[in-house]
């Protein structure tokens, strides 16, 4: 079998095996689902019982964050004085959901609409983060204190100017810490040496929410709202930002999710409904690939100000028009994104240990989506700038064992300003500094990227026998549930597969269609973006997948979502 050009070999990287003592352990479970739970780090028999019966045991004592009290003791200064509140938020589905619910549960505190005021910059004209000419521009308009979400923990020169203007600021960030901290009246970041909070992962969105329960505790006889309720939006903005799904983000999601399904936001409802997505059975998975695109295009292409307004709104007309823009929107983004990805194909060069593009064509919005392109198909780091006259800003996604936040942090010099975590950042740079950067970063990419590190991997939960796929493995398996990073669906192989039947499916036979099975079992099977494979396969084949369900004319079939093939091999 002659595996196609277009078609890089992965490696298949199976997790340990189990060890026994703890599948003894649980003999009343399916030893797949303990060999699953095993692989996420969920081993103590009393922590997969915990997670199978969707509970978390840590604590959630929002105070135990590191400022917090320092933060409710300002807010509650501000609400006494009548001072005029701004709430800072960023451009992407985080930051908007963030913004969204902190304004809500401020107001939500009896204080007017004009004494909190949300603030979310324009990606183009003003970049991420916390700049001089907002924070002038609200001091000049009565604020008096500003609280940042999702963004702030690296903007020291812009903090320490605010103060100097008058402002006080509250920095609420999940972003990786920088050598200092902003000198903030507060600086809430889980990932502080110093905080107590044992969830170090929380979104952006997920410490908002904590600000908003934190200030429901100490102030309880103002609060107008049940931290409950915003709950949806917590699990909007932790999924669409990749955010791992385990700990207390898999609980925030879980009881967001229920929140979300009772559908008491009508901009969400009206969005889903363009997404095509059913009211009160949307999952994880339903934000992902349907509502967290359709948000965060508003701040790639217009203004992220769109999505606020659609989380906001209570208005069933209202919700239906701005959901209808941020489809429209959706759309535009998919196109540029094609367009503009076989661009930066065009200015790689594939082999290099690090791959740059820039252009001046290439849309701000649009450079993160583009190095995320160009990763997962090299596998190899990505950076793609939107070029400027002076100055230019870049995005940049990584591959597992390349820290890129860490590596543009032994740049900073130069660097106008960066930030972001280990597989995704972003940067503004001038372009004097251009081609020194991109030769500098070339370097360290090659010194610490190997050729082993630079093949792809496929992380394979467990082998197991194809006939062991049934309908009572997938319900054990949907107890996993919700899947997303650092929790994804589980992944299996199966050797020595039989293959009944092949076919070339969808636009240009882009993906491949099989029925597969071990001579008694026989199971559909789809392989998207696989299509090459047509005509290629023998009679036995290798396979790694995932076990989804197909629905068709109102009957439902187990289907595998195949993910990689290999001829078979022989041990």
């Amino acid at each position: 079998m002659n595996r196609p050009e277009n078609m890089p070999y992965k490696k298949w990287v199976v997790a340990p095996v189990v060890p026994e003592t703890l599948t003894q352990a649980q003999v009343h479970r399916n030893p797949i689902l303990i060999q699953v739970l095993y692989n996420r780090g969920i081993k103590d028999p009393d922590e997969v019982t915990t997670f199978l019966d969707r509970h978390y045991i840590g604590a959630t004592d929002p105070f135990k964050l590191a400022d917090m009290d320092r933060a409710v003791a300002r807010i509650k200064q501000a609400i006494d004085q009548d001072e005029m509140i701004v709430v800072y938020g960023d451009f992407d589905a985080d930051g908007v959901t963030s913004t969204v619910l902190l304004v809500e549960a401020l107001r939500g505190l009896g204080l007017p609409r004009g004494q909190v005021r949300p603030y979310i910059p324009d990606r183009v004209d003003e970049g991420y983060g916390l700049n001089h000419e907002a924070l002038q521009s609200l001091k000049e308009g009565g604020a008096e204190l500003v609280i940042s979400v999702d963004c702030g923990i690296r903007s020291i020169a812009e903090v320490s100017q605010a103060t100097i203007l008058g402002l006080d600021m509250i920095v609420t960030d999940h972003h990786s810490l920088g050598t200092e901290l902003p000198p903030a009246v507060a600086v809430i970041n889980p990932k502080r040496p110093d905080s107590t909070y044992p969830e170090e992962m929380l979104a952006g969105v997920g410490i908002a929410y904590k600000v908003a329960q934190a200030l429901k505790q100490a102030i309880p006889e103002r609060a107008r709202y049940e931290t409950e309720t915003l709950l949806d939006l917590v699990a909007l903005g932790t999924v669409a930002d990749l955010a791992p799904l385990l700990g207390e983000n898999r609980q925030l999601v879980m009881d967001g999710l229920r929140v979300l399904n009772q559908g008491q936001r009508p901009g969400v409802a009206a969005l889903a409904k363009v997404a095509g997505l059913t009211p009160g059975n949307m999952t994880a998975e339903s934000i992902a690939f349907g509502l967290g695109p359709r948000l965060n295009a508003a701040g790639r292409l217009a203004h992220a100000y769109d999505a606020a307004r659609l989380l906001a709104v209570n208005n069933d007309r209202m919700a239906k028009d701005y959901a209808q823009t941020l489809d429209q929107l959706n759309r535009q983004r998919q196109q540029l994104t094609k367009e503009l990805s076989q661009r930066a194909e065009e200015m790689i060069e594939p082999g290099a240990p690090l791959l740059l593009a820039a252009d001046p064509s290439f849309v701000g919005g649009i450079v993160g989506l583009i190095a995320s392109r160009l990763a997962d198909k090299h596998y190899r780091p990505a950076i793609v700038l939107e070029q400027g006259e002076l100055i230019s800003r870049g995005s940049c996604r990584s591959i597992p064992g390349f820290h890129i936040t860490d590596a543009l942090d032994k740049l900073a010099w130069l660097l106008v300003k960066h930030g972001g975590h280990a597989q995704a950042a972003g940067f503004t740079i001038e372009n004097k500094n251009l081609a020194e950067f991109h030769e500098r970063m070339l370097a360290i990419a090659a010194e610490e990227l190997d050729e082993e590190a630079m093949t792809p991997s496929i992380p394979v939960d467990a082998e197991m026998a194809i006939g062991a796929v049934d309908w009572a493995l997938f319900d054990q398996l949907k107890q996993l549930e919700p899947t997303g990073n650092a929790n994804a669906a589980p992944l299996f192989m199966s050797h020595d597969v039989h293959v009944y039947s092949h076919r070339a499916v969808g636009q240009d036979g882009a993906h491949l269609q099989l029925w597969v099975g071990d001579g008694q079992t026989k199971v559909q099977c789809i392989a998207f973006r696989q299509g090459l494979w047509a005509g290629r396969l023998p009679d036995q084949v290798d396979l790694v997948y995932t076990i989804n369900v197909n629905e068709w004319n109102g009957n439902s079939n187990l289907q595998l979502m195949v993910k990689d093939i290999r001829e078979v091999t022989i041990e």
